[in-house]
């Protein structure tokens, strides 16, 4: 069917419609838009449409940044852990919503908290670093969201919405050979299981691919996927069937696999002890070392080598604020005690399947 491209008159972006529509919804923002018929004083009268409505989505970008600033030190709560309150919502809009490579990686280091995270900045830094020159990431199409003092776009600023936002645009219209990732470093909470449906990973396709790197307290079944690795008593990795949960996730035939920092009863810890100067999260450095120095390592090999990683690592200079970190200061001697995990949406043999992103 012929089309041609129109812009959404609400979000601005970019998008190819059939020629005969009179309006069309925005996949990005689901705003409406009338497409007036062809002509020269249509195409004047259209042109005059776009340009208010760049500027409606300019003065909207004004009033959310003034409201942000004049609300800073207003938190909520999500499932990662705090985040600024999300004020008038506007549509993200994506460095590019094509390619076969995307990312989106999401560090929040809670400036001014008790619970201050030093490492969370440097690990999103890092992995975009890895990601462009590891694996060939387009540097247009990984999408930072960091709460960095020097961050002044308020859709650049890890709030639910965005980040909810953000792994929209990660997913939809992905297709076949699409590689996928999403990467989070921060805190993580424990919450009850209120047995939600979540169709977050729905529209991952046949063929196509996400890892989800989860940086994060209690992060081993953060993404509730149907099948979690595991040891057994012989040192060998099996996989545990976890289908039968209601709270198990699904997707269109397309392939997820998640690398979490810990156990869901477990911490993470934040530490310059592995690099010797920066601070870093364990697993995110962890991650970025073994796959740089063992090209063409199995699944299986990579959660062992991350793990004997983490565990020769001395807590002693272990950064994480607050009484558990003051304990294992205090505790010299002792390692840090968190284990790697891996989940998948589907089986594949650890031992013999290549990681690759």
């Amino acid at each position: 069917m012929a089309s041609k491209q129109q812009r959404c008159n609400h979000c601005g972006i970019l998008l190819f419609i059939p020629l005969d529509v009179q309006a069309f919804k925005c996949s990005m923002c689901n705003g409406i838009t009338h497409v007036q018929p062809t002509g020269p004083l249509n195409q004047a009268y259209n042109s005059l449409n776009h340009i208010a409505g760049l500027f409606r989505g300019f003065m909207n970008t004004i009033t959310t940044s003034s409201a942000i600033n004049s609300n800073s030190g207003n938190y909520g709560t999500n499932h990662f852990g705090y985040y600024p309150r999300p004020q008038p919502q506007r549509p993200l809009n994506p460095p590019s919503p094509y390619g076969s490579k995307r990312a989106v990686l999401c560090g929040i280091c809670y400036h001014g908290r008790s619970y201050r995270l030093k490492g969370s900045i440097n690990d999103v830094k890092c992995m975009k670093y890895f990601l462009i020159k590891e694996f060939g990431f387009p540097s247009d199409s990984i999408f930072m969201l960091t709460d960095d003092k020097e961050e002044r776009n308020p859709l650049k600023i890890p709030t639910k919405y965005n980040i909810q936002m953000a792994l929209r645009w990660l997913v939809e219209g992905s297709k076949s050979g699409d590689s996928l990732v999403f990467h989070y470093s921060g805190h993580g909470t424990q919450e009850v299981n209120m047995n939600e449906i979540d169709h977050s990973y729905r529209p991952l396709p046949f063929g196509a691919k996400l890892h989800a790197i989860i940086d994060a307290c209690h992060s081993g079944n953060v993404l509730d996927l149907s099948f979690v690795c595991k040891m057994n008593r012989e040192g060998y990795y099996t996989w545990e069937n976890h289908t039968s949960s209601r709270n198990y996730k699904d997707t269109k035939g397309g392939v997820a696999i998640c690398i979490s920092a810990c156990e869901d009863g477990q911490v993470s810890v934040d530490t310059s002890a592995l690099s010797g100067k920066e601070v870093t999260g364990a697993l995110t450095y962890s991650f970025i070392q073994t796959v740089q120095n063992e090209p063409g390592l199995t699944y299986g090999h990579l959660l062992s080598t991350m793990r004997s990683t983490i565990h020769g690592t001395k807590t002693g200079i272990v950064t994480l604020n607050g009484p558990i970190a003051s304990l294992l200061n205090r505790l010299l001697g002792l390692r840090i005690k968190q284990e790697a995990q891996l989940s998948s949406s589907e089986l594949f043999d650890m031992y013999k399947k290549q990681f690759i992103l």
